[in-house]
């Protein structure tokens, strides 16, 4: 007797799809690749992780990042930027339709004053939960703040191509961009300047993506700035 089988494909694991930059302006790394590069594969939460490094191109970051979402169907979406400055992995909340490029990108282009895609929102809003996890981070005493602006670099290109995708193509996938700090050789030249371990940004990222994948809705604290 023969036996039939189902000629459905099989339902795949989901995944959690984690993006960082390729180094630019100079520099010979960028802790946000060397996250994904270490994240890539491991299990949190239940989900997969899918680690990607995207061009800091302005004109070759949509359709890489578009690839990526159609070819492994994510249920969640994590975008990590460089922030040099900064002393914390800061959660962005909002993504604006404008690229002013301060420096030029590393296929050489400067675009100033432009939409990152004409006729779309002004801005959207993180998906994520975005101060459950910097809560859950504390707690864990891993330095973590909110933030108002990922600039207007490929940074928040990035950002709101990824919110405008999810919310007119793939309404189910939460998602959001998180900046991360130099690390400490980064900092060598730069006296006074902060800079995080690349191991307390593992730990962090990881942090995220469970309290992301485990919390549906976000907790009602204050979080706003008086600047």
């Amino acid at each position: 007797m023969t036996t039939r089988r189902n000629s459905a494909p099989a339902r795949s694991a989901p995944c959690v799809l984690l993006t960082g930059f390729e180094a630019f302006d100079g520099a010979s790394v960028n802790p946000s690749q060397a996250i994904v590069e270490r994240l890539d594969g491991r299990r949190i939460a239940g989900r997969r992780v899918v680690g990607a490094t995207l061009p800091v191109a302005f004109a070759r970051t949509e359709a890489r990042l578009r690839d990526l979402i159609e070819r492994h169907r994510p249920d969640l979406v994590i975008a990590l930027g460089q922030a040099g400055g900064r002393a914390e992995l800061s959660f962005e909340r909002v993504a604006i339709n404008l690229v002013d490029a301060r420096i030029a990108d590393n296929d050489g282009a400067q675009p100033v004053d432009r939409p990152v895609i004409a006729d779309a929102p002004p801005a959207y809003f993180s998906t994520l939960p975005v101060k459950a996890i910097v809560a859950d981070l504390h707690a864990r005493g891993i330095p973590a703040a909110l933030s108002l602006s990922a600039g207007s670099y490929v940074c928040n290109q990035v950002f709101f191509m990824l919110a405008h995708l999810l919310a007119t193509r793939h309404p189910a996938v939460r998602g959001g961009f998180v900046h991360v700090p130099w690390l400490p050789q980064q900092t060598v030249g730069r006296p006074g300047q902060p800079s995080m371990a690349l191991e307390t940004m593992l730990d962090g990222v990881a942090a995220a993506i469970a309290c992301a994948v485990s919390t549906r809705e976000d907790l009602k604290l204050p979080g706003g700035s008086t600047h």
